[in-house]
């Protein structure tokens, strides 16, 4: 296993330096086309996103709502392969940014844990969110992630039990992924009061780990609730949202920085 900190690392150690959250915003590579997702994830950095999750679109997106499987499959329609989300995150880490890929198990598994795992660091690439991978299902995967020098996320939630989390942040590295409510992604007008407790379980059975929170953010003033209790804000569905809206790229990026402006001014506006 690799001791050599990663960029994921290193951002959330800068933000915690200043006494906030990180805001973490994700994005399908190839939506709305390879060379347009590169375009909107700058302006995702550029308004403020301290690190960006590619996403691998995928044809059965089972925790996925209607927006991100609306960009997902735009992607997916444009032909987007695995080849091109590792030129996306290249692209990404080129901003500055901390690049992660958000993909469920089985185009990873397809293409080979080792392979994947040895690409994507090579193209600048941090870790891994993976959904839906269970840690005790994952041994290829951590030996994959520990030869490349790879961060890994998995993900818990308020149905977790004591024993789920011990095991789940046991087995993370970079950050946990906490799941603010049950449900699929999508921006919520509220979002679940359950959220911060999960946050204080989490941290007591992962200890020093950082804990993320995503599920449903989708305004400044709710990215300012949670940077108040976790370690990072993570933000997508109104990323995509703001594509599918715009009746041109130039109009989409205008929106998606402004969206990345107000979500980073809510996360500041939490210090602590």
């Amino acid at each position: 296993m690799t001791t050599t900190p990663t960029t994921l690392r290193a951002k959330l150690a800068e933000a915690k330096a200043v006494g906030r959250a990180a805001l973490i915003g994700y994005l399908p590579a190839g939506f709305p086309d390879v060379e347009s997702s590169i375009k909107v994830i700058q302006a995702m950095v550029e308004g403020g996103c301290d690190v960006i999750e590619v996403g691998l679109p995928y044809s059965d997106p089972m925790m996925d709502g209607p927006t991100i499987q609306r960009a997902a499959g735009r992607a997916l329609e444009a032909g987007t392969t695995p080849a091109d989300v590792l030129r996306v995150v290249t692209a990404t880490a080129e901003t500055g940014a901390a690049a992660l890929v958000m993909s469920y198990w089985n185009p990873i598994e397809c293409y080979g844990p080792g392979r994947f795992a040895a690409d994507l660091a090579a193209a600048g690439g941090s870790g891994v969110i993976t959904p839906d991978l269970l840690p005790e299902e994952a041994d290829d995967w951590f030996a994959a992630t520990d030869a490349a020098g790879l961060d890994r996320i998995f993900l818990v939630a308020q149905s977790s039990s004591e024993q789920r989390l011990r095991l789940t942040t046991g087995a993370c590295r970079g950050f946990v992924y906490a799941a603010s409510r049950m449900g699929v992604t999508g921006a919520r007008t509220r979002l679940s009061g359950g959220a911060e407790k999960l946050v204080a379980r989490t941290r007591e059975a992962g200890g020093d780990l950082p804990v993320c929170v995503g599920l449903g953010i989708s305004t400044g003033a709710q990215a300012a609730e949670v940077a108040g209790f976790a370690d990072g804000v993570i933000v997508g569905a109104g990323f995509c949202q703001r594509i599918l809206d715009a009746p041109d790229l130039e109009t989409g990026l205008g929106a998606v920085r402004a969206f990345a402006e107000d979500l980073a001014v809510g996360v500041r506006s939490a210090a602590r």
